[in-house]
């Protein structure tokens, strides 16, 4: 987890080199509507949407496994209850 978290800081800081680098006011236009910004804020925009959406198909995921660590923790716990319940067995 901590080598994603360099990776990410890192390919992090290349796009705002790259963003800083080429300076300039661009104009977007979505159907009637029209804004000029600079480049840097395009490409942050662009590049947080890209790791959002990238990040999206594994949620689900994440939600499953959590579950399923809940359930085995609990099923553990029942074992470890039953086995400290039970009487030890005498041996001859």
């Amino acid at each position: 987890m901590r080598m994603v978290l360099v990776l990410l800081v890192v390919v992090m800081g290349i796009v705002a080199a790259f963003a800083i680098q080429n300076p300039g006011i661009v104009t977007l236009q979505f159907f009637h509507l029209s804004a000029n910004t600079s480049v840097l804020v395009v490409i942050i925009a662009a590049f947080g949407a890209g790791v959002l959406v990238g990040f999206l198909p594994g949620i689900p995921t994440s939600f499953r496994r959590k579950r399923r660590i809940r359930e085995l923790e609990s099923a553990l716990a029942a074992q470890q209850q039953k086995s400290s319940a039970s009487p030890p067995t005498a041996s001859s």
